[in-house]
């Protein structure tokens, strides 16, 4: 059990070794535009709320 847990981890190290890690300026960049396609669907999806309850708004009254 012993021997294959041991075979297991020197697996697992040889293939960490072969990942293609991606640089700290690509992961910088990927998350700003995560973080920024986030704010603008976050922001149009307000703008869809509020547009749709002042329409509402008048349909009712």
């Amino acid at each position: 059990m012993v021997e294959k847990v041991k075979v297991f981890i020197d697996e697992v190290i040889a293939e960490m070794k072969k990942v293609n890690w991606t640089s700290r300026k690509d992961l910088v960049n990927a998350a700003f535009v995560v973080l920024a396609s986030a704010i603008c669907l976050g922001l149009f999806i307000t703008a869809v709320d509020l547009f749709l309850s002042k329409g509402l708004k008048l349909i009712v009254k």
